[in-house]
């Protein structure tokens, strides 16, 4: 992990989101590349496809902020930023550059917000190719990634997010793997012996050390339950896999949305 991108707005919680991507950079002796991306207020110039003034200073105070954030920590920067903030050139602009990072820093959408388009970082996530780390809105986080949960039900986004996750979770002092899958998906079936598979000994044998829990339930119920345990278990950082709606299923995304909306600990995602 050696490369990280950060989204950059003229948000409040802009500065939350950047001292965890400065302190990933640290740990991990990574560069950190700002991206100021922001939709425009000034609807004649989001039309022109020309960033207005008010744009243009903020931008510059955004960068003159991170530039100074950087050299404080001692870090390799480097500073992008997209030419205009008409909606779908910032949404569509910021999944292109985020795949060129190993990890991608950005912020829960707020509510009723206008600086991001709502769809951004769901959008991100889903097409960007790279893990991407959701800092909520709300709360402060001294730590991320020391205490560890990794949503888990043997999917295939589960096994990219796990993929992704191992950097951070072999510096981590614990992790709990948050099982979601029934017993039907043990591999105890009428096809008869199976190997024995074990998401425990595939991260022990990684390096990892981690306890496992089951959690019951259904579909957003489980998204519940989930977010409730990472609250007892103190958890500052939860992984998961991120589903987007395709095919015939109402239920595939729903829970990736759901999350979204009502994280309350960072959030790892890949698809």
């Amino acid at each position: 992990m050696k490369d990280i991108l950060v989204h950059i707005d003229d948000s409040e919680r802009c500065s939350a989101r950047l001292d965890i991507a400065i302190g990933l950079a640290k740990t991990f002796g990574a560069r950190l590349t700002g991206l100021f991306a922001r939709t425009e207020s000034h609807r004649p110039s989001a039309v022109a496809h020309k960033a207005s003034d008010q744009l243009t200073q903020a931008r510059d105070a955004a960068k003159e902020a991170f530039t100074k954030a950087c050299a404080s920590a001692g870090i390799t920067s480097r500073w992008w930023q997209l030419a205009h903030g008409e909606p779908g050139h910032v949404v569509s602009e910021t999944m292109f550059c985020a795949r060129y990072a190993d990890l991608v820093v950005m912020g829960q959408t707020e509510p009723k917000s206008k600086i991001v388009p709502e769809e951004m970082v769901e959008h991100v996530i889903l097409h960007c190719g790279r893990p991407v780390l959701v800092v909520p809105h709300t709360g402060s986080f001294p730590s991320v990634g020391e205490r560890m949960a990794l949503a888990w039900n043997a999917g295939k986004e589960a096994v990219r997010a796990l993929n992704d996750a191992k950097p951070l979770m072999l510096k981590a002092k614990s992790v709990t793997v948050l099982s979601l899958r029934g017993p039907a998906d043990d591999g105890s079936n009428a096809m008869g012996e199976v190997p024995q598979v074990d998401v425990l000994d595939h991260l022990a044998a990684c390096g990892i050390t981690a306890s496992a829990e089951r959690l019951a339930g259904e579909h957003i119920g489980k998204m519940d339950m989930l977010l409730s345990r990472l609250c007892d278990l103190g958890a500052d950082l939860v992984v998961m896999g991120a589903h987007g709606h395709y095919g015939l299923s109402l239920k595939r995304g729903t829970g990736t949305r759901y999350v979204l909306a009502h994280m309350t600990v960072p959030v790892l995602m890949s698809n």
